[in-house]
C-alpha cells in the first residue's frame, strides 16, 4: 500500500515549475491563476527566493506545484491507499482526496497564506528545530521559560520545532540543550505558525472555511492536529479552523498510516523533508519523492519491483517501467476516436477520443496494449482510458 505526502511551506524554492512547463500536467497551473486572480505562472517560474519567503506567496506556490506533480502521477494511473500532508500540505491532502475541489483549494490556500501573514505581521515570532530530543524534554523545555515559546511540529524522533517569541525560544533552547538536545536550528520563517500567535489568522480564515464546501474525502486523510483519519466533511471543518493554532502531530499521523497498511510514503511536490522524515521514523518504509518529470519512472519502476506487479495502480493492469496508462481530462461520456484499438501507434498530443467537450490527449509516445474505457461509458476525471507501450 502506498500513501502520498504533501510538503508544507518551506519547501518552495525558485524556478519549481520550470521543469513542468510543457507538460500537460502544466494547465492546472493556469487554473489556479483563474480561480485565485494571482500570478502563479510568475511564482513557479520566475519569483525570486525572496519574494517566495513571503507566506502568501510560499503557501500558494508549494500548493499548486504540488497538485501538478499530483496531476502527472495520476496520469500514469497511480492512485494512494491514503494521504496526508503537513501544515499547508493537509490543504493538497485534501484536495487530492476530493474533499475540496480544486478551485476552492486554491481560494482557501490563497486566504490561509494572506490571513496567517497578517497575523505574523501583527505579532511578531519566528520558529526553531530541537534536534536529538525526545519530545517530553522539549515540552519541558519550553514549560521552563517564562514567554511564549510553544511546541509547533512533532516532525519525528529527535525532531521537535518550537516556535513563539525569539527570546524566549532563546531561552528554551538553552534549556534543552541542558536535557541534551545535539542541536538548535533557527527557522527562517515570517511567523510563529501553530501556536496562539496565529489565533488572528484562525479567525479570519474561518469564514471562509465555512463557505466552502467539503465533501467526504475518497481516500482515508489523517489529521495534523490528533494524527487520525477523519472522513466526515463536516468534521474537517473544525480540524482546518484548529489546526493553525495546534502542533502538527507529523510523527503520529506516519504511525497511523503505517498502521493502516502503508509501507510506500511517496511525497509529491518540491522538496524531501516529508521523505526523510518518513524513513527516520517508519522502519521498513520505502519512502519517495516526485518533484520532477524524470522522478515519475523512478516511482514507477519502485511500484513494479516486487513481482513486477505495481503496488495502487488501477486494478487488472500490471504497469511497468516501458507502460504507461492516458487517463481520462474530466468526467463524462467516453467518445472514443474510430481509430483507437490495440496496436494504434500513439505520439504526444495524440487525440484518443472526446470525454464531454475535451479532448483525450496522450501525454505519451508508444504503441496502446489495451483500452480500458468503452465507447459511451461514463468515465470519470483520472480513470484510465488506455494503456500503452512506450518503448
Amino acid at each position: 500500500m502506498i500513501a502520498f505526502t504533501f510538503p508544507g511551506q518551506g519547501s518552495q524554492k525558485p524556478g519549481i515549475g520550470g521543469v513542468w512547463r510543457d507538460h500537460p500536467s502544466w494547465e492546472l497551473v493556469n487554473e489556479a491563476r483563474q480561480a485565485t486572480g494571482r500570478d502563479v505562472p510568475h511564482l513557479l517560474l520566475d519569483a525570486s527566493a525572496e519574494e517566495l519567503k513571503a507566506t502568501r506567496n510560499a503557501q500558494l506556490s508549494t500548493f499548486v506545484a504540488s497538485l501538478v506533480v499530483l496531476d502527472a502521477v495520476e496520469r500514469l494511473g497511480v492512485e494512494p491507499a491514503a494521504v496526508a500532508g503537513h501544515s499547508l500540505g493537509e490543504y493538497t491532502a485534501l484536495t487530492a482526496s476530493g474533499a475540496l475541489s480544486f478551485e476552492d483549494g486554491c481560494r482557501l490556500v490563497t486566504e490561509r497564506g494572506e490571513a496567517m501573514q497578517s497575523a505574523a505581521e501583527e505579532h511578531a515570532g519566528t520558529m526553531a528545530a530541537v534536534l536529538g530530543l525526545d519530545d517530553g524534554d522539549v515540552e519541558v523545555a519550553c514549560a521552563g521559560v517564562d514567554g511564549d515559546v510553544w511546541v509547533a511540529n512533532y516532525n519525528g524522533p529527535g525532531q521537535v520545532v518550537i516556535a513563539g517569541d525569539a527570546d524566549a525560544i532563546a531561552s528554551a533552547g538553552e534549556i534543552a540543550r541542558q536535557l541534551g538536545a545535539k542541536r538548535i536550528m533557527p527557522i527562517p520563517v515570517g511567523g510563529a505558525f501553530h501556536t496562539p500567535y496565529m489565533a488572528p489568522a484562525r479567525d479570519r480564515l474561518r469564514k471562509a472555511i465555512d463557505e466552502t464546501e467539503i465533501r467526504s474525502p475518497e481516500h482515508p486523510v489523517v489529521a495534523n492536529v490528533d494524527g487520525r483519519v477523519h472522513e466526515d466533511g463536516d468534521e474537517w471543518r473544525g480540524l482546518l479552523n484548529s489546526q493553525l493554532c495546534r502542533p502538527v502531530r507529523w510523527r503520529q499521523s506516519l504511525h497511523t498510516l503505517a498502521e493502516l497498511g502503508v509501507t510506500k510514503f511517496v511525497e509529491l511536490g518540491p522538496g524531501t523533508v516529508l521523505t526523510g522524515l518518513a524513513k527516520r521514523t517508519i522502519d521498513g518504509s520505502v519512502p519517495l519523492s516526485v518533484a520532477t518529470p524524470d522522478e515519475l519512472d523512478r516511482l514507477l519502476s519502485s511500484l513494479t519491483e516486487q513481482s513486477g506487479a505495481a503496488v495502487g495502480m488501477h486494478e487488472g493492469e500490471h504497469l511497468f517501467a516501458a507502460e504507461r496508462v492516458v487517463v481520462s481530462p474530466a468526467a463524462g461520456v467516453f467518445d472514443p476516436d474510430p481509430s483507437l484499438e490495440a496496436g494504434t501507434p500513439l505520439h504526444v498530443g495524440h487525440v484518443l477520443g472526446r470525454v464531454g467537450d475535451q479532448d483525450v490527449r496522450s501525454p505519451f509516445t508508444g504503441t496502446v496494449a489495451g483500452v480500458l474505457a468503452l465507447a459511451g461509458e461514463r468515465v470519470s476525471s483520472s480513470q484510465p482510458i488506455a494503456w500503452l507501450r512506450t518503448a
